[in-house]
């Protein structure tokens, strides 16, 4: 692993050896903690991609803390172009349309969501930066920058992040339509549109039903429409023989049940692949037989402990491998050159997961690899087939040092129920014993909590001297059918038994001083930290509460205030099955009410919300403050105004863990 420059790549001043691969076996850290700044800030890089033929690298990247920009390297002459950039704004999401030409949308990093005033809009531009062309509105404005023209889509139409074939100068947007004008309406139907980026001209796809979700083959072309009625979800496919749309399944959107699957990809050869348990309790890789409308019987990939997560990786004309999720993210190649190629990379990463990225049509010796381990962001690089050297591209946290962070491992363990609970711990260098911890409980609640790889918050927290641990609690998505329905309407019972005896693992372990314990969380994580305050006293000295949910019942009956971004079929067919009945489960849902609960909590609490939450909006953090603080005066309350579900300002993510560490120091640090 050369820990210099290669010579085969400079990017000037602006990704120059000051963005060169980390020693992955650097010295011991100094004994100064990182900034907050180091682990919270925006980063300067951001994202590359590799051009269809592997001759070109996009780069979003930022100089001096400036607006994001887009890059392009040419690799066998080093020739770098600036392909777009904006005074007002940050270039956000791109893709290569082709070869020659690139599509890209915008955001404004600059302010919080209650602030922003602007859609995405979208623009292509040729790779030299000539040919710039706005193709969809920006609320309403248009940029002047480029001599941009004026015929362009409605600001209500956003870029499809599907490849496809990236062979003509096409690409698709879709266009929600919704009840009533503003964004605040419900979507009834997202249509798609093929839109070409060099003359603007755009044509709706004819739809089947009431679409929310489409899916490309692998040319390119509208091959699946996910179409929603209610709470049944209907799968259209557009047979190519016929040209015309016919439904292929039909099964409970929210609940799942046996017929149950997630479309995921169209492989070279027109094969649909989808996600489905078979009956079983995991998730696995299987295909779809279109002519007798069901899931084949034996998967393609299949995980023992994990339900399946991934992608395809493909080139023109075939299906080179899949890229998976167990515990860190890994690829098992069917392309014998790949698999030989990634037994290459690992031995000279022997640190890290390394993900090779091949380019869609190679035509130059070029693949990107995105290298990360518990203790590494994620770092790309550039690999040579020919030479066998790597060129560094950028960290994502570049001023991160490896050696300073904390080891994370997954633990397994066990309910009061004897159910198997997985959790992640990260402890700080060189400690194990009788720490003082913070249980993070994640958000959702029905997602899978994390994985492994370097996290903001747990190595944030590792790094001031607290184990961390993290419950993968029932209800929790990855670990098979079972773990998942054992948490439907568990809200503040099992769930949060989980997360209790999870903690008394870690003290039973000798990690944890049973004295110095605290519980934090966002979201459901918000809701979980005071439910652990009601529920085990004597277990947790303090909590940490950000944008979390104070009272179930108030998720239903919302507030003349705002207007709830979960959609009212969840609200209708799947929040009364997965978190409870508001009329038939009223007694139970009182009862795991923190807001009903407040006066039980006496612990030191911090509280945080968004005054543009939209999810767990600012009068649940509201109500719950004005019935905790009858009867407990030690509460920090701080509200950032312009944020939503979470802090997307780096000036809000460092202020909130500054108040973090402060308020951890004083309830469970060290003496």
């Amino acid at each position: 692993m050369p820990t210099r420059c290669s010579s085969t790549l400079r990017i000037a001043a602006l990704l120059a050896c000051a963005l060169a691969m980390p020693a992955f076996g650097a010295e011991a850290a100094p004994p100064a903690p990182p900034p907050i700044a180091d682990f919270f800030n925006n980063p300067a890089f951001s994202d590359a991609n590799l051009s269809p033929s592997g001759k070109f690298l996009a780069v979003r990247y930022s100089n001096d803390n400036k607006r994001d920009r887009l890059i392009v390297i040419e690799l066998a002459t080093n020739t770098i172009k600036v392909a777009a950039q904006f005074s007002d704004r940050d270039v956000d999401t791109f893709q290569w349309v082709n070869d020659e030409r690139l599509v890209l949308d915008t955001t404004d990093k600059s302010v919080g969501p209650g602030d922003a005033i602007y859609a995405p809009g979208l623009f292509a531009v040729n790779r030299d930066g000539s040919s710039f062309k706005q193709l969809v509105q920006v609320s309403g404005s248009f940029v002047q920058e480029h001599g941009v023209a004026r015929t362009t889509l409605p600001a209500d139409h956003y870029l499809v992040e599907q490849k496809g074939a990236q062979a003509s100068d096409d690409v698709y947007v879709i266009n929600p339509k919704r009840d009533g004008l503003d964004e605040g309406g419900e979507i009834k139907y997202v249509n798609l549109v093929r839109l070409n980026t060099v003359t603007g001209r755009a044509e709706t796809i004819k739809r089947p039903g009431p679409a929310q979700g489409w899916l490309l083959d692998h040319k390119g072309d509208p091959r699946l429409c996910i179409a929603l009625e209610k709470n049944i979800e209907t799968i259209w496919y557009l047979d190519p023989a016929s040209k015309e749309w016919r439904q292929i399944a039909s099964f409970d959107a929210f609940l799942g049940g046996k017929d149950a699957f997630t479309p995921l990809a169209f492989g070279p050869d027109g094969t649909l692949y989808v996600l489905s348990d078979a009956g079983k309790d995991k998730m696995a890789l299987h295909t779809f037989d279109l002519a007798a409308n069901k899931v084949t019987e034996k998967p393609l990939v299949a995980l023992a402990d994990y339900d399946f997560s991934g992608r395809l990786i493909t080139s023109r004309d075939k299906l080179l491998g899949v890229r998976y999720l167990s515990d860190a993210r890994a690829t098992v190649w069917f392309d014998e050159k790949m698999k030989a190629l990634q037994a290459t990379i690992d031995l000279a990463l022997p640190a890290t997961a390394n993900m090779i990225n091949p380019p869609a049509r190679p035509d130059s010796p070029w693949v990107l690899v995105q290298s990360y381990s518990d203790k590494q962001p994620e770092h790309y690089a550039l690999y040579n087939l020919d030479t066998g050297k790597f060129t560094s591209i950028g960290s994502t946290q570049e001023r991160i040092v490896p050696a300073q962070m904390a080891e994370q491992e997954l633990v397994r363990t066990t309910a009061r129920d004897g159910l198997t609970v997985p959790a992640w711990l990260t402890v700080p260098n060189g400690k194990r014993k009788n720490l003082p911890m913070v249980v993070l409980v994640h958000g959702g609640p029905y997602v899978r909590g994390n994985e492994w790889r370097w996290s903001a918050d747990s190595q944030f927290l590792a790094s001031r001297g607290y184990a961390v641990l993290e419950p993968e609690f029932r209800g929790s998505t990855g670990f098979g059918t079972r773990h998942y329905r054992a948490g439907w309407k568990q809200w503040g019972l099992k769930m949060q038994d989980d997360i209790a005896d999870a903690t008394k693992w870690a003290i039973a372990q000798g990690i944890a001083d049973p004295k110095r314990i605290c519980i934090a969380g966002a979201s459901y994580g918000g809701y979980a930290t005071l439910m652990g305050l009601v529920n085990d006293p004597d277990l947790y000295k303090c909590g940490i509460d950000w944008v979390g949910v104070t009272d179930i019942k108030l998720l239903y009956t919302g507030h003349w205030s705002f207007t709830s971004d979960m959609s009212s079929a969840y609200l209708k067919y799947g929040a009364p099955t997965l978190i409870g009945d508001p009329e038939k489960d009223a007694a139970q849902l009182r009862a795991t009410s923190p807001l009903l609960q407040a006066a039980r909590i006496t612990q030191p609490l911090l509280l945080a919300y968004g005054g543009a939450d939209r999810r767990v909006p600012l009068y649940h953090g509201k109500k719950f403050l004005e019935a905790l603080k009858e009867h407990n005066q030690n509460v920090e309350w701080v509200v950032y105004q312009e944020e939503g579900h979470g802090w997307s300002l780096p000036k809000n993510r460092i202020d909130f863990w500054g108040r973090v560490e402060k308020f951890l120091a004083r309830q469970i640090g060290t003496p």
